[in-house]
């Protein structure tokens, strides 16, 4: 039931149904009030949920994360709200509740897509943070997921809720640069080494099995939790999806494309010699058939800037040439490069925050995943979308994985003809946590 549908169906009371009947309201809330959880509350669902709580008519009812200093996190982050969360360190025993609306999911990379399954399947619009999938596989169930269950999946490609990028694609595509026909996006940072790891007992502040959730069960080591877990293929998506995966988006958003025609990958580990298994350094390549090709490049241990910034995108056109420098500035230059227009934001972009890199700018998003769930707004970043985004981070992971070119096909981004490629489009799961419809 939409709010605005609210007053016109009060009648139905007089008959015995009341308002806690439909739990998209939350329990004891009026008609616009949305009630949250929030899953993963280290860092950045901490912010999240901080941000949550501030916005008006929401609440955040739950925090459900499995460890002890992380939930103390999330609690800070919320001590000034006006109700104190539950907690709940199970998802599949959160999700069954029927008091709140929303799962809002900022877990490690493995748990992203099975946890919005268990969202949505349970009656919860879900926001869930980038990458929306661990492999390509999981974010098509969502796609189904989302058609099966007619819930909202909002992918955290904030991007697309800032104002200065809505209105840059508007006048992209109304010729400010003329035809757009090429991309480039990139990522630096000066991460250090992970050194090399000792199995050593899980910590009694941690339960490393629900933590492991649906990815196949591996011994505890002293340098993956809290953030090294990234750059381990059982559970992270490396920098391509940690970081790539918001400039790729803004670059086919900019450029109208969906699924590539070719993808080619050059990188590695390069910068240390430690138990860092995705590449410190890579060079992507996306063909989109004959035209509209993107590259991005990525630089997790040497942070010299590319255009002065240490994230970014550049579209190229046959008249002109849109610079953004990771945030929602950007400039736009002539043929002879000369500046002709200038936006900038008060909200700074910081590459290098591991929080919220874009700064407050992130608001723009959670205030339209809300507006949406009340039926006052469309959601800008959807399931489809940010499963074409990811995809493209994903397919170039495979690339560089099997050191092979991949060729794709353009109407859903599958692999063609490389079996062994094809292997690395969905993953093995622990028994009895498998994504299933």
């Amino acid at each position: 039931m939409e709010r605005r549908d609210f007053l016109k169906n009060t009648s139905l009371a007089a008959g015995g149904l009341t308002i806690l009947d439909f739990p998209v309201f939350g329990i004891n809330a009026p008609s616009n009030k949305v009630v949250v959880a929030i899953m993963g509350v280290n860092s950045r669902g901490a912010y999240h949920a901080g941000k949550f709580s501030k916005i008006p008519g929401v609440e955040v009812a739950y925090i459900c994360d499995v460890e002890d200093g992380a939930i103390k996190n999330g609690l800070k982050a919320l001590k000034d709200a006006a109700h104190k969360p539950i907690i709940e360190k199970d998802i599949r025993k959160l999700v069954i509740k029927t008091d709140f609306d929303a799962l809002v999911i900022a877990a490690p990379d493995h748990w992203h897509a099975p946890a919005a399954l268990l969202g949505v399947s349970n009656g919860k619009n879900v926001y869930v943070e980038k990458p929306c999938s661990q492999n390509p596989h999981e974010s098509e169930i969502l796609i189904q997921a989302q058609a099966k269950y007619g819930k909202i999946i909002q992918v955290g490609s904030q991007r697309r809720s800032f104002p200065t990028l809505i209105e840059a694609v508007k006048q992209v595509r109304g010729g400010l640069i003329g035809n757009p026909y090429m991309a480039k996006a990139w990522y630096t940072n000066n991460r250090k080494a992970i050194g090399v790891s000792k199995v050593i007992p899980v910590p009694s502040t941690l339960d490393f099995n629900l933590w492991q959730g649906p990815a196949p069960r591996k011994d505890y080591k002293d340098n993956l939790v809290h953030y090294n877990w990234h750059w381990f293929w059982n559970w992270g998506t490396g920098e391509a999806c940690n970081n790539g995966n918001h400039e790729i988006d803004c670059c086919r958003w900019f450029l109208g494309v969906d699924f590539p025609t070719k993808v080619t990958s050059a990188g590695g580990r390069y910068a240390f010699k430690d138990d860092w298994e995705t590449p410190d350094t890579q060079i992507a390549s996306f063909e989109f058939g004959d035209q509209k090709p993107i590259t991005w490049e990525g630089r997790s241990c040497n942070s010299y800037p590319i255009e002065g910034s240490g994230r970014g995108f550049i579209i190229y056109g046959d008249k002109g040439t849109l610079v953004n420098y990771g945030g929602g500035d950007y400039k736009v230059y002539d043929t002879e490069n000369k500046i002709v227009k200038e936006i900038t934001s008060n909200d700074k972009a910081d590459p290098n925050n591991t929080v919220s890199a874009s700064g407050d700018a992130d608001l723009y998003h959670l205030n339209n995943f809300v507006e949406s769930i009340r039926g006052d707004s469309k959601i800008t970043a959807p399931i489809e979308e940010g499963h074409k985004s990811v995809i493209l981070c994903h397919l170039a992971s495979i690339s560089q994985r099997t050191g092979v070119t991949l060729h794709t096909d353009p109407r859903n981004g599958h692999i063609i003809g490389n079996k062994d490629a094809e292997k690395l489009w969905s993953r093995s799961y622990e028994k009895g946590w498998e994504m299933k419809l």
